[in-house]
């Protein structure tokens, strides 16, 4: 019998803790332009398109030192500057790496740097 599977075709969210949902609001805002939708007190979602980030309340886990994942931005270096702007020290690698405050680690890339198959 053939193995019949379901073609994967991108990431449809991601989940991240946050102590504080309005001061996770008000920081992504800095460097980032999205849609909020669904804001509550313990939960939110920030939508880019059809992808969107889940900030949940109540991070538990230390800082991320290799767990993350990638946004992908059209202007990486805007975003940099305003990183290094906001006083958020960058993650010394070939990618634009960062903490966010509740240690969630992410990278910022450009559509340029994706591969495809």
């Amino acid at each position: 019998m053939t193995e019949r599977k379901a073609n994967a075709v991108g990431i449809n969210h991601v989940a991240l803790e946050v102590d504080d949902i309005d001061a996770a609001l008000a920081f992504y805002r800095r460097f980032l332009d999205f849609e909020v939708r669904n804001h509550s007190d313990s939960i939110t979602f920030i939508y880019f398109g059809d992808q969107f980030i889940n900030f949940s309340l109540g991070r538990v886990q230390e800082p991320d030192n290799v767990h993350h994942f990638g946004i992908s931005v059209d202007g990486k270096e805007l975003v940099r500057e305003t990183l290094i702007e906001m006083g958020v020290e960058l993650i010394g690698s070939r990618f634009l790496g960062f903490l966010d405050p509740w240690g969630n680690r992410i990278e910022i890339t450009t559509y340029t740097n994706i591969q495809y198959p």
